[in-house]
């Protein structure tokens, strides 16, 4: 197996589902919903069934699968890696993970036909069905998931020496708001705006995750927003030289966020994950496992079995993928499940119907 970088790789990954919807299934009222009913499920007459047709797939076996991760410090990386080898060991793959900018430059890969798995968040695959955002006039089609996996946590943090108490106390700072197009940037912009700000009020610098670490560790920085799952590397390592904090999102201006976006989730840092005592309220996105639209039906399902039937596996990968399990895999999609992954879940007894 071999592993790549991207030379514009930022962290990403994320955490544990507190609140978790099955977004999609309840028609998310964005125009993502009808792009998926057009585009990727073949015509859906409401039934529920929230999966792609047979028809709409390829026939790509299973015999190269590359598979799009994020920075090499995050969490998405770490599963990715993980599930490589168990491709390249269960199924005989030329497997590998590659290390890239996380879930806008993963749909890149898959849509371009570079990659046949990328892990995502359920904002961006939004973003991409609309074509909005960094895939502006530029919507993407026949996007799939395997299934749904834990929920990334929007993480804003400040240094103590900063004073930043609250969102609105980033006005006159420095922060690091993630890479251009990133879900952590697209993040950072839903949350400014939801309290009344922008980036013309602050000095936005677009940095990874590995990048705005450093920068806060040598005081360059004061404030960081960092989605992903729990805890962050990144912030774990920085807790042992800088003191900081976690910056609530809550209030009417967190509720009225989730009401507008419902791919949005009531999340929170529990107390002790870093420095915090307290568990401090924030926002959360539902992950995703995407794979590409050419594979067959077979291989999606060689590939959903191997995932799921190798869970400890995937468990011992990163403390957030311990939250992935079987009979949530339906829950929050923002995208359909593509038919192999289908008929694995419904052998195993998982609502597929998208019902709450």
């Amino acid at each position: 197996m071999t592993f790549t970088t991207s030379p514009d790789a930022s962290a990403s990954g994320e955490n544990p589902a507190l609140l978790r919807r099955s977004h999609f299934g309840r028609g998310i009222g964005l125009a993502a919903a009808a792009a998926l009913a057009l585009t990727a499920c073949g015509g859906d007459d409401g039934d529920g069934d929230e999966s792609a047709d047979a028809e709409d797939v390829g026939d790509q076996d299973t015999e190269f699968l590359t598979v799009a991760t994020g920075g090499s410090s995050g969490v998405y990386y770490q599963i990715g890696a993980t599930l490589a080898d168990l491709l390249a060991s269960e199924l005989d793959s030329d497997a590998s993970a590659q290390a890239t900018g996380a879930s806008a430059e993963n749909i890149n890969m898959l849509t371009d036909g570079d990659a046949e798995l990328g892990f995502t968040m359920g904002d961006t695959n939004v973003q991409a069905l609309e074509g909005t955002g960094p895939f502006e006039d530029d919507p993407r089609e026949d996007l799939m998931a395997i299934a749904a996996l834990y929920q990334n946590t929007v993480q804003l943090v400040a240094t103590e020496e900063s004073g930043i108490e609250s969102v609105e106390d980033l006005e006159g700072s420095r922060v690091a708001v993630g890479d251009v197009g990133s879900g952590t940037e697209m993040n950072a912009n839903v949350v400014l705006e939801g309290h009344g700000l922008s980036y013309d009020d602050m000095t936005a610098d677009y940095l990874s995750f590995e990048e705005a670490v450093d920068q806060m560790a040598n005081g360059h920085v004061d404030a960081a927003f960092v989605t992903s799952g729990l805890p962050n590397p990144g912030l774990t390592e920085l807790a042992t030289s800088t003191d900081f904090i976690i910056v609530p999102i809550e209030g009417e201006a967190r509720d009225d966020l989730i009401e507008e976006r419902e791919y949005l989730e009531e999340s929170q840092v529990p107390g002790g994950t870093y420095q915090q005592e307290e568990d401090v309220e924030t926002l959360g996105v539902t992950n995703h496992l995407l794979v590409s639209s050419e594979l067959s039906e077979d291989a999606a399902y060689d590939i959903t079995e191997v995932f799921f039937e190798n869970l400890e596996s995937i468990h011992n990968s990163h403390a957030a993928a311990e939250e992935i399990e079987l009979e949530n895999a339906a829950e929050g999609l923002t995208v359909p499940l593509h038919p192999g992954a289908e008929r694995y879940l419904e052998e195993n007894d998982v609502d597929v119907s998208g019902d709450e």
